[in-house]
């Protein structure tokens, strides 16, 4: 492997369960900032035409994704009714990733060490590069911690959401073509 670096035109987005019942588990100071990451990277992906992958665990029961990434997604975007924690363990969800034609997957969303870590081991087995972003996903307490381990050992790259813009982006030229699109949106918490 030349690029160690996760390329923009080799990568899709996951976004896993960013539904109130599980945001409601982390502190209460927590879950904003987590949510405007999340929100403000969907808003990234879609400027650098990266596909988005949306999806809920159990919509009927824990609701859908939350308003604010509902709004983030492009308005085609289905979001797939998720059944298993590991995304790669559903058919549709793993049709739909492979479907993009993208070697690299960049995962956002939670819980960290359930369907996130789950998600990307699985997608490791199936053959794709896999990137966790630390802070744009989230478990309570030392689980977020432990998620992030699991997946390290398992040779999945654990990294932010200003070094994965920063990889995506590349140049700077690219960088003046982005920020306009994407520089309103950027977390305040996020320092660029």
């Amino acid at each position: 492997m030349d690029d160690l670096l996760f390329n923009r035109d080799q990568s899709v987005l996951a976004v896993i369960d960013v539904q109130d019942v599980f945001l409601a588990k982390l502190a209460p100071e927590a879950r904003a900032p987590l949510l405007g990451r999340i929100v403000w990277l969907i808003r990234v992906a879609r400027a650098l035409d990266i596909p988005v992958i949306a999806m809920g665990e159990d919509i009927a029961r824990n609701g859908p994704p939350m308003a604010g990434v509902m709004d983030a997604l492009a308005a085609d975007t289905a979001v797939f009714d998720k059944r298993v924690f590991g995304l790669a363990g559903q058919d549709d969800l793993r049709a739909a990733v492979l479907a993009t034609g993208r070697a690299q997957a960049v995962l956002v969303g939670l819980e960290t060490d359930v369907c996130v870590a789950q998600s990307a081991l699985g997608l490791i087995g199936a053959g794709l590069r896999v990137a966790a972003i630390r802070d744009a996903t989230g478990s309570p307490g030392a689980d977020h911690a432990a998620g992030l381990d699991r997946m390290r050992a398992a040779g999945v790259t654990i990294t932010t959401a200003k070094g994965i813009y920063y990889e995506w982006l590349r140049d700077l030229e690219t960088l003046a073509c982005i920020k306009p699109l994407v520089g309103a949106a950027k977390p305040d918490d996020l320092i660029l």
